[in-house]
């Protein structure tokens, strides 16, 4: 015989950058496991330094960092990280990106455009990522940009879920806040049952985050309109969209997200809002300025789906499996 043979069982390391501690948190508490200890620090300059206090040879490593301001840093750490991890010898590295930087320069729009959202896919391979584990890309296409696994997680069962709790589903519409958030709205009406209207908008292309509604079509009169979309950054866009609905003589509108950037002015447009609740998940901690104010904002934990998705790719398992259902 040649060759040696070996007993040993696959092992699970779970790993953080410093962007989001929390999830960080709730997601290895949800898989029974602790966070690997990490000596991490700036220089004087704004480089980073990055150590692991454990061995991770042979370990199936999985590492969460939530693409959060400020963005660059924390790209910048994740892929330090990730190539602390190739060079440790891990068995294999999955990395977990809730939010996913640069997501919305997915196409060239005009000439003489980068697409960034390609570009973090191709770092994250060079630094020796082998799976990336994400929640609602801006795109779906974004999946191509790796070259391996990519598992797209959803939030629309966490947050269809809590807003049927909660609304009679009997003067409930489903509202796209423009035209590209239609397949999602759709998913939406399946789940809960509800008509559909969309927002039609025109976005300015020389100034980023100006945004003119136009017209609404679909019945909103009466109804209780909730306005779907993946991220919400200065908000602009979704509180134009919410005074057009109220225009149209919508009773009520609540605003869901799964990514709650909110940057810029943001924080006064969502308090100033006639929305009456914006629902976000936990893929970016919410800013301090409206983690003190949190009567019409509900944040939703997306950790026990990321667990779920991580103990299936552990295990070998299926994690389409996990949204069958939809």
């Amino acid at each position: 015989m040649t060759g040696i043979k070996t007993t040993g069982e696959k092992k699970m390391m779970f790993f953080s950058g410093r962007a989001h501690p929390e999830l960080a948190e709730e997601v290895a508490q949800q898989l029974g496991v602790g966070v690997v200890p990490t000596k991490a620090f700036d220089f004087a300059n704004g480089e980073i330094y990055v150590r692991y206090q454990e061995s991770a040879r042979g370990a199936d490593c999985f590492l969460i960092q939530s693409h959060t301001a400020p963005i660059n840093k924390w790209i910048m750490e994740q892929l330090i990280m990730i190539d602390a991890l190739k060079r440790a010898s891990a068995r294999s590295i999955t990395v977990i990106v809730p939010f996913y930087g640069y997501a919305r320069q997915d196409k060239k729009h005009r000439g003489r455009e980068p697409i960034s959202a390609r570009l973090i896919a191709d770092l994250m391979k060079t630094a020796g990522a082998d799976r990336i584990l994400t929640v609602d890309l801006h795109t779906d296409q974004i999946q191509g940009f790796f070259d391996g696994p990519v598992d797209h997680l959803f939030a629309l069962p966490l947050l269809a879920d809590y807003v049927g709790g909660k609304v009679d589903r009997d003067k409930l519409t489903v509202v796209s806040p423009d035209a590209g958030r239609v397949r999602v709205a759709d998913r939406w009406c399946d789940r809960l049952g509800a008509p559909l209207a969309i927002v039609h908008k025109r976005r300015d292309k020389d100034v980023a985050n100006q945004v003119t509604v136009h017209e609404v079509v679909g019945e909103v009169k009466g109804r209780v309109c909730v306005l779907v979309d993946d991220m919400i950054d200065t908000g602009g866009t979704i509180c134009a969209a919410a005074d057009a609905l109220f225009a149209h003589g919508a009773e009520d509108v609540i605003v869901t997200a799964t990514h709650g950037v909110l940057s810029g002015p943001a924080a006064d447009r969502l308090k100033n809002s006639r929305v009456s609740e914006f629902v976000f998940t936990n893929t970016l901690p919410t800013p301090g300025e409206l983690a003190a104010d949190l009567d019409k904002i509900k944040v939703l934990s997306i950790a026990p789906t990321i667990a779920s998705a991580v103990r299936e790719v552990f295990e070998d398992g299926s994690v389409t499996s996990l949204f069958d259902e939809q």
